[in-house]
């Protein structure tokens, strides 16, 4: 890998309005561009929106479905990525030619190659199904990136097996925070009347976002899949109103120890831009320690316990 600049982007998506968020999009390409990023990361499904889609029966889940890459949304990845020379990954619901439906992200690349991650622990529709393979590439730029959605990365298996296919920065797009899980030391939802008074009052609106409720339940553990595998980790996340939850942004870049380098703490849509410095991915210490491995060891890992379950019954507590 060489030195390489990179940008990760928040934004509020509206549900559906495939028109508007394409736009922020394009407009945040643009951004990108001048400060000189090569990549760029937008957040899981902000194309065609996310959590409203929990609400959608299956015929309106496929109406707001496309094909990869021969879809609309697609094909406009594909032309800003040529006429800006930039890597751009933003997420959307797939329809495949057997009518399967996925959450899926598409990595659009200048050279006119193109890399498309599904989901693999996927719960927003039951119309949605998981994808089943892990999704490392090589890029135009002489660097080699992962994808992992969203809930993917919570899954610990999953960063470690992308490391060891070789993936030098990890992309991370979400929708999250805010979320109103069932552990008691979990996220919990938004206050949308300080979330409503965001411009009175910045500092409450911060420390609902920034708090235990969003950055600083991603601090519990996002830093680890970096630290631990030796990756540089590209964070993108909705921010504001999705549906009837309030996503809490924090887009960030953190180094291959697990460092944050650049992060924004903004209650709207923004983007920051950072340098990679590819001479820290072979001291790191997660690299080190993936030279360490015993994998003769590892047996237990791939055998069922009979306690697992579905992301769905996991999320939701059912």
């Amino acid at each position: 890998m060489r030195d390489i600049r990179v940008a990760t982007v928040q934004f509020e998506h509206r549900p559906g309005d495939k028109t508007y968020n394409l736009g922020r999009v394009q407009h945040f390409v643009a951004e990108a561009a001048r400060s000189g990023a090569e990549i760029i990361a937008f957040p899981e499904m902000c194309l065609t929106g996310y959590w409203h889609v929990r609400k959608l029966a299956r015929e309106a889940v496929e109406t707001l479905a496309e094909p990869v890459p021969h879809g609309p949304c697609s094909q406009e990845l594909l032309r800003l990525s040529r006429e800006y020379r930039m890597t751009i990954g933003a997420g959307l619901v797939e329809r495949t030619a057997d009518g399967r439906l996925y959450n899926a992200y598409v990595v659009a690349m200048p050279d006119g190659r193109w890399a498309r991650h599904r989901k693999m622990h996927e719960f927003v529709s039951e119309f949605i199904a998981d994808g089943d393979e892990y999704t490392v590439f090589d890029t135009p730029h002489g660097c080699r990136v992962g994808v992992l959605i969203c809930y993917d990365n919570n899954i610990i298996e999953n960063a470690r097996a992308t490391a060891l296919l070789g993936a030098e920065i990890l992309l991370s797009p979400h929708q999250t925070g805010g979320c109103n899980s069932v552990s008691p030391h979990g996220m919990k939802p938004i206050d949308p009347q300080i979330w409503a008074r965001r411009e009175e009052d910045p500092a409450a609106c911060e420390a609902e976002t920034c708090g235990p409720k969003g950055r600083g339940w991603l601090m519990r553990w996002l830093p680890s899949r970096a630290h631990d595998n030796g990756m540089f980790l590209v964070f993108s996340n909705g921010i504001g109103h999705d549906d009837d939850e309030i996503r809490t942004g924090n887009a960030m870049i953190l180094d291959p120890y697990g460092e944050i380098i650049a992060e924004t703490r903004a209650t709207g849509d923004a983007m920051v831009v950072a340098d990679l410095d590819a001479a820290l991915l072979e001291t790191s210490s997660g690299r080190r320690w993936l030279r360490a491995r015993r994998p003769e060891l590892y047996s237990s890992l791939t055998r069922p316990t009979g306690r697992e379950q579905t992301t769905r019954s996991v999320r939701f507590g059912e």
